[in-house]
């Protein structure tokens, strides 16, 4: 796999509309009209978010009216700032990659600070996409064996490295078991227990699919589960301070109460 994407969409990106990006020389002649996708109702989605507990309430706003928006700011960013240093074969996974990054700092945004939702969300977009650019831009040049393990990855990402895979297949055998015993006291909701009955199948077969990374998995377990990628986010957040408690009893202990 590639670790750099040559990639020039056409037509170009449309510009972000931001202060924190310098604007190009006037040009004389007809003013170009660009098309807003970060509107005053993505700043209202994400204030009637923040203010909701309710998951289906915060699911359908996010899917009906932020996720639009954080995928052209995920695109925007990544063709503005040429971040083409990337572990995955498409961009589209990437900018997915970007909007559940922001959906995982939805909750720190405070609107009633004064703060502008498209300013934060960019710089949150472009720190992630830097940090995320120049490691896999240090791991080429240092032709790292990717299969190395990162302390900071999700535990779908850990599980799906080949070296990780084979140095875990004891303890994976253990949390799958433990996942089975315990889902229902884990997850309350229905569709919170189907995305973890999904990773957990996928778990299982694991030795038999094919790619196994982040991304990959996030499709898989849409198409098993037909539930919405927040709630996926949720889920495996949840999971993966599982998998590190669960892995901390393993290494000190050689095994799992299940």
């Amino acid at each position: 796999m590639s670790n750099k994407l040559k990639y020039a969409p056409s037509p170009p990106p449309e510009p972000i509309i931001d202060d924190t990006l310098e604007p190009g020389p006037k040009k004389r002649g007809r003013k170009r009209t660009k098309k807003q996708y970060f509107t005053p109702d993505t700043d209202a989605a994400i204030k009637e978010y923040l203010s909701t507990s309710n998951q289906d309430e915060r699911d359908t706003i996010f899917k009906d009216r932020i996720w639009y928006p954080f995928y052209k700011l995920a695109e925007n960013l990544i063709h503005t700032f040429k971040f083409y240093y990337t572990e995955v074969d498409d961009l589209e996974d990437l900018k997915h990659e970007v909007i559940c990054f922001l959906l995982e700092k939805l909750d720190y945004f405070k609107p009633e600070k004064g703060s502008k939702a498209f300013s934060y969300f960019s710089i949150v977009g472009k720190n992630y996409l830097i940090l995320y650019n120049n490691n896999n831009y240090k791991k080429k040049k240092a032709k790292v064996d990717p299969s190395a393990a990162d302390e900071d990855d999700g535990v779908l990402h850990q599980l799906g490295r080949d070296g990780r895979k084979e140095e875990i297949k004891t303890f994976i055998d253990y949390m799958t078991e433990y996942i089975d015993k315990h889902m229902f006291t884990m997850f309350k909701k229905d569709k919170d227990r189907k995305v973890c009955d999904a990773i957990n199948i996928l778990f299982k077969r694991r030795e038999n699919l094919e790619i196994f990374n982040k991304k990959a998995l996030y499709i898989y377990i849409r198409e098993m589960t037909g539930v919405d990628t927040p709630i996926i986010t949720k889920v495996t957040k949840k999971l993966k301070v599982l998998y590190k408690d669960l892995y901390d009893e393993y290494d000190r202990t050689g095994y799992v109460r299940v």
